[in-house]
């Protein structure tokens, strides 16, 4: 089936223009979370679009915020593979990787937790060193669709 593709009327939320909402102090998950609306909402057929523009990394960026860029670049690549797109080549550059590693939930202070996103984070991220569990962009929109048999 060949989906028609909208009118664009708002701005692309891409992760190019997240990641600089991010270094400019906005919570992390307010311009991701507009991002996951256009690509797994009303503009899934721009995926692509959405991913293709490399972020700009600040030469004094601080180490808190550039965890946030690798999150970026491995959320492209994690997003490139699930929906079968080619990732763009500024995803994969070898600088996107933390040397310590970052366990991102609530209690990733206990060893436990700690093991358990070893275990269950996607390669993407993992090979990165960012640990943030088995599903890191839940879908709401196709879930929604498969419990109503679409």
């Amino acid at each position: 089936m060949n989906e028609e593709r909208p009118v664009v009327r708002v701005p692309f939320q891409t992760f190019a223009r997240s990641f600089a909402q991010i270094c400019a102090g906005e919570d992390p998950w307010i311009p991701l979370g507009k991002m996951m609306h256009q690509f797994f909402g009303a503009y899934r057929m721009f995926r692509a679009e959405l991913m293709r523009d490399p972020i700009h990394v600040p030469a004094d960026i601080s180490a808190d915020l550039f965890r946030w860029a690798v999150f970026c670049a491995a959320s492209v690549e994690y997003l490139s593979h699930i929906y079968t797109l080619e990732c763009p080549a500024w995803a994969m550059e070898d600088h996107y990787h933390l040397s310590e590693p970052w366990y991102y939930h609530l209690v990733a202070d206990l060893d436990e937790v700690q093991q358990e996103l070893r275990e269950t984070t996607p390669e993407e991220f993992a090979r990165r060193n960012v640990y943030i569990g088995a599903d890191p962009y839940r879908n709401k929109y196709e879930k929604k669709r498969r419990r109503k048999g679409n």
